[in-house]
């Protein structure tokens, strides 16, 4: 068979294959694959390998970080696995997703993590520039450039099927998981020494220009093939360790002025989610409340350390993370955090779990990722 006939012969099935599934409702079994993709777009919680090559301090890549993961370092900011790597896991996919700088060929027909540390909603987001022009934070991939790498992952997978409409069809059947505006915060907002933000808007009208880049954002990722979109929210960014330490709390347990203008921009999630639902035929958006979905009682499930990260605190780069080959706690499942930012993988479980199945009814809003999967 010449090398054509084999191109064509190889696409002809793989149509196939996607025509029979398309046209069939997936099986939820307990064990089974529940979607035939996940999409994972977002920021260093997410983030499982995108940064690496990167020329930016935003890098997991070295020990500690992964000393409890399988391969190792990988990229993820903590000790094991992240949250998308438990959802992929309750998903029923028998292996994690892969990041957009490694994904080859017809693997990303299982899906692909664009997740970036210190990426944001907004492009300036996360570049730090002293008046020495040394670069702290450097490169990132924001959410819009997150969105050009789907685009470009839809056109390699048109190119394989042959068919731009079936990778369309196909795409909405997937599952995506958005986590975006820590950093916008963290590497924004809270940062006026080196961004005139909080010196231009208040934190209201800061909240407002989030939630209207976010919601066009999320429309393109609609326009893109997405019906089934997860929206996490933002958590207590006042109590990390890293804010503490800046900040001080005034004898309260967080930071409750970082927590009151975070607030403000999660309040605005749920008309947003409500608008793109009303607005987008056939959408189905969901909103993950991770203030609700922290873990309630730490205690239950032995952590007991909730301030103090477990790994060594590197002093030169990126200030929050763990330092090259430095120590770590050997009671890693006692501690919330890994490193001044991120949590380590035990409260990361816990918070995959809530958000697949909701406990509360402010865990999710209209439903969870164990419904949408369903739809």
């Amino acid at each position: 068979m010449a090398s054509t006939d084999i191109i064509v012969w190889f696409v002809m099935m793989m149509s196939t294959i996607l025509l029979v599934f398309l046209n069939s409702k997936p099986l939820l079994v307990k064990g089974e694959q529940k979607v035939p993709c996940l999409f994972i777009l977002g920021d260093s919680l997410f983030d499982n390998g995108n940064n690496n090559n990167l020329l930016t301090a935003a890098k997991a890549n070295y020990p500690p970080y992964g000393i409890d993961f399988p391969h190792g370092p990988t990229g993820r900011f903590t000790n094991g696995r992240n949250v998308a790597d438990f959802i992929a896991e309750l998903l029923g996919f028998d292996k994690y997703i892969e990041p957009f700088a490694t994904v080859k060929g017809v693997d990303m027909f299982k899906g692909v993590n664009y997740a970036s540390g210190a990426a944001g909603i907004l492009d300036e987001t996360g570049i730090h520039v002293t008046c020495t022009v040394l670069i702290v934070q450097g490169d990132r991939i924001s959410l819009n450039t997150q969105l050009l790498n789907h685009n470009v992952t839809i056109s390699h997978m048109s190119t394989l099927l042959g068919n731009n409409i079936l990778a369309m069809e196909y795409l909405s059947k997937c599952i995506y998981i958005v986590q975006m505006g820590n950093n916008d915060y963290i590497n924004n907002y809270l940062l006026p020494q080196l961004y005139p933000s909080s010196h231009l808007y208040k934190p209201e009208q800061f909240a407002t220009i989030l939630i209207q880049q976010y919601s066009e954002q999320l429309k393109t990722l609609y326009l893109y093939g997405a019906r089934k979109v997860v929206v996490f929210g933002l958590g207590d960014i006042g109590c990390v360790p890293t804010e503490l330490d800046s900040y001080g709390t005034d004898d309260s347990v967080c930071v409750n002025s970082i927590d009151s203008a975070v607030q403000k921009f999660s309040d605005k999630i749920k008309p947003m989610i409500d608008d793109l639902n009303s607005n987008l035929p056939n959408a189905n958006f969901i909103y993950i409340n991770s203030t609700s979905i922290a873990v309630p009682y730490p205690s239950s499930i032995g952590i007991t350390n909730l301030r103090e990260p477990c790994c060594e605190i590197s002093a030169i780069i990126g200030e929050g993370q763990c330092k090259h080959g430095g120590g770590a706690c050997s009671d890693r499942s006692a501690h919330y955090f890994w490193d001044g930012f991120h949590p380590s993988e035990a409260p990361n479980k816990v918070t995959a779990e809530r958000a697949y199945t909701a406990l509360l009814s402010t865990d999710a809003y209209p439903f969870d990722i164990s419904q949408l999967a369903q739809l």
